[in-house]
């Protein structure tokens, strides 16, 4: 039977990836023995890196995106000479100065090619290489670090969204829920929807209904402090959960597909993600000092703008890390130049490094795991390669 809540779940095929849809934003926990807190933030459409933390050093960047605007003459704040940081991600920027933020630009998974928002996403949270489809028994690495971890208890979890993070699905118990979503319609969207079913009464009453609910809780998304409201919530409420028993959380952030108009997109996705982790360090207070925060992305963008304004879909992307239990202020990895012989398949940034190792080597110093466990269990495949150094 079609009701409102299975419209709304059907809406979310609408636009160019539901996997970057807001619907599918997610938060699940779980509780470990220990004081070290892990925190993984899922950035849903592909977020540039090469926006975010901009290498203007390197003379190619401004040949290649003449519309984007790149390095401090243009207001992204200088970091160590090379990088700078995006203007709509200044409010991150006090954490840099005391050594709370860092980053790893080159990075991705074993995902090549065919650049799809859906199977990126599968391997990210799967963690297991380049196996597709999305194996449930095998469930996320989150879930199989929680299976290498002595003392592991169930702890509520929370899913915000319509789908579960599989990140964290799998044999080790956990538990999810999923509030009322809020779908936030155009008005060019509507149009779309009532041609669309125009001649279909029971999707047109549907479209009706659902058009009414946003006209009903929009001044309410207006008054709760615009588009990083939500996800400053998320990082809130993720405080109070590590604060308690809760050791290791994961949610998800939309909306960093940039096809067009790529400015207009990543000023609100930046004052999303700015939000989750502020509150996030606020929340946490003193218990911030044992917290590593991993921001991750499937995959990259293309280093050439397009047409519209925007990017396409890449392969190396940037992975962001914060916290007080990391080294930051300083860039890791090697940069693999923007010459046209240094791209991969003369379009995208060259990946150096398995973005699954850096996930590695923050389980093997927060929580003790062994090498082997996390190169033949929870990330299977990998060659974890030499310590980054990225704790504290």
């Amino acid at each position: 039977m079609l009701n409102r809540r299975s419209f709304l779940q059907a809406a979310t095929l609408l636009g160019c990836s539901a996997a970057a849809h807001p619907l599918m934003s997610t938060m699940t926990f779980a509780a470990a023995p220990g004081e070290n807190r892990l925190v993984v933030i899922i950035l849903r459409g592909a977020m540039d890196g090469m926006d975010a933390i901009q290498p203007y050093g390197d003379p190619m960047l401004r040949q290649y995106r003449r519309e984007l605007s790149v390095g401090p003459e243009n207001g992204a704040l200088d970091l160590d000479g090379f990088y700078a940081l995006h203007p709509e991600l200044a409010p991150l920027m006090p954490l840099w100065k005391a050594g709370e933020l860092a980053f790893a630009h080159a990075v991705s998974t074993p995902y090549r090619d065919k650049r799809s928002h859906f199977d990126g996403q599968d391997l990210l949270e799967a963690g297991t290489g380049n196996d597709l489809p999305f194996d449930r028994q095998q469930g996320g690495w989150l879930n199989r670090l929680l299976g290498q971890m002595p003392g592991v208890v169930s702890e509520t979890a929370y899913s915000v969204g319509v789908e579960q993070m599989k990140i964290l699905s799998g044999k080790a118990p956990y538990l999810s829920w999923a509030p009322r979503a809020n779908l936030q319609l155009t008005p060019q969207a509507q149009m779309l929807l009532e041609h669309v079913y125009h001649d279909d009464p029971l999707f047109r009453d549907a479209a009706r209904d659902a058009t009414e609910i946003v006209a009903e809780t929009g001044d309410q998304a207006m008054a709760g402090g615009g588009p990083g409201a939500d996800a400053k919530a998320l990082g809130q409420f993720a405080a109070t959960r590590l604060n308690a028993e809760t050791r290791i959380a994961a949610f998800s952030i939309p909306g960093w597909d940039s096809h067009a108009g790529q400015v207009a997109t990543l000023t609100k996705a930046f004052e999303r993600l700015c939000g989750s982790m502020l509150s996030l360090r606020e929340g946490l207070g003193q218990n911030w000092a044992r917290t590593t925060v991993l921001v991750m992305t499937e995959f990259g963008r293309t280093v050439r703008e397009n047409g519209s304004a925007g990017t396409d879909h890449g392969t190396g992307g940037a992975l962001l890390m914060a916290g007080g239990a990391i080294k930051g202020g300083r860039a890791f990895g090697d940069w693999p130049g923007l010459g046209e012989s240094d791209l991969y398949a003369d379009r995208d940034l060259m990946p150096v490094r398995d973005i699954r190792a850096y996930a590695g080597w923050a389980m093997h110093g927060l929580f003790g795991i062994e090498r082997q466990k996390i190169e033949q269990v929870i990330l299977p495949g990998l060659d974890l390669g030499s310590d980054p150094g990225m704790l504290a």
